[in-house]
């Protein structure tokens, strides 16, 4: 029994031993990555309706969320109301008084210089009276302010009256068109806020996560789905300082997949220095501990759209 136990367990050290020499980690392996893409809403709602799951693969302008926004309704009322008060004041100010404002204003005119011939004759008697001390000073100055509101009066409506006649100032006209073009602005806002009612897919993409639930409150700016890009595919490889320099910007490569033997032609993108350790594509340390770490964004340039790529699998650079 023994014996056997030793036979079997020395095959299976064999096997092990064979899997880590065929699983070489080498400084050329990297990941598949993509572009990701956060969407959130502009605005505040509760989440009525979520129209996709984690791992579905949707197209540009699908819609994938419908947020309720109770407040846009009545906003927009108010938009459209502030309209139509600045144009009727924008259109008061280009057509100036009406026929029934100017008889208003003539009126008025008529019954205050009635009023100021009154004071008038009212302070020539009083001013008698008074040099021939029959009444006080007192009574005699209150006569004398009337009759100067009474001019002051006169001369208010008569200055109103000629302001009608000659028409709006261009200041006037200005102010009213600035009311009205702040009134439009508001009703742009309001309208841009509405369509944020609709969470729409910017472009071909993946969802991979949903950070909420129908009926959850989603706040402005708080990401609801996250995903990637399915055209934006792109190579990650971490590279020691030791080997960077078999490497440029601009250089072609030739990426394999490790699984399927498929090659990809490729080029060296961009080549940035890590600074954590954190940040490099193999969990084993390919590098001394002196060395610094470089990452190589490695793009396809050859046609990819019929290949199938998974994010972070295993991509290796052919030698």
């Amino acid at each position: 029994m023994k014996s056997t136990t030793t036979i079997l367990f020395s095959l299976a050290s064999l096997l092990v031993l064979s899997s880590c020499n065929n699983d070489k980690i080498t400084t050329e392996r990297g990941k598949v990555k993509f572009e990701t893409i956060a969407l959130s809403s502009k605005i505040g709602g509760r989440i009525s309706d979520i129209y996709v799951t984690e791992g579905q693969d949707v197209k540009k302008g699908d819609t994938l969320a419908y947020i309720d926004i109770p407040e846009v309704l009545a906003k927009m009322m108010q938009a459209e109301g502030a309209i139509t008060s600045a144009q009727g004041q924008l259109n008061l100010a280009y057509n100036g008084a009406t026929s029934e404002q100017l008889s208003q204003i003539e009126q008025q005119l008529i019954s205050g210089k009635a009023q100021l011939e009154f004071a008038k004759e009212s302070y020539n008697r009083m001013n008698n009276m008074y040099k021939d001390s029959l009444i006080s000073k007192q009574q005699f100055d209150e006569v004398k302010m009337k009759l100067s509101m009474a001019q002051a009066q006169v001369d208010a409506l008569a200055a109103k009256q000629l302001e009608v006649q000659k028409g709006a100032r261009i200041e006037q006209i200005e102010q009213a068109q600035g009311q009205l073009d702040r009134a439009l602005g508001a009703k742009q806002e309001v309208t841009s806020a509405y369509n944020e009612k609709y969470l729409i897919a910017p472009a071909d993409m993946s969802i991979e996560t949903i950070s909420l639930e129908k009926g959850e409150l989603l706040t402005p700016g708080y990401a609801l789905f996250n995903g990637y890009k399915k055209s934006s595919v792109y190579f990650r490889f971490t590279i020691p300082e030791s080997k960077i320099y078999n490497y440029k910007p601009g250089q072609s490569l030739i990426v394999v997949n490790p699984y399927t033997k498929e090659e990809i032609q490729a080029k060296i993108m961009a080549i940035n220095q890590l600074a954590q350790y954190a940040n490099i594509t193999s969990t084993a340390p390919l590098y001394s501990l002196d060395e610094s770490i470089y990452e190589l964004k490695v793009v396809p340039t050859s046609h990819v759209e019929d290949m199938t790529f998974y994010l972070n699998a295993t991509v290796l650079i052919k030698q």
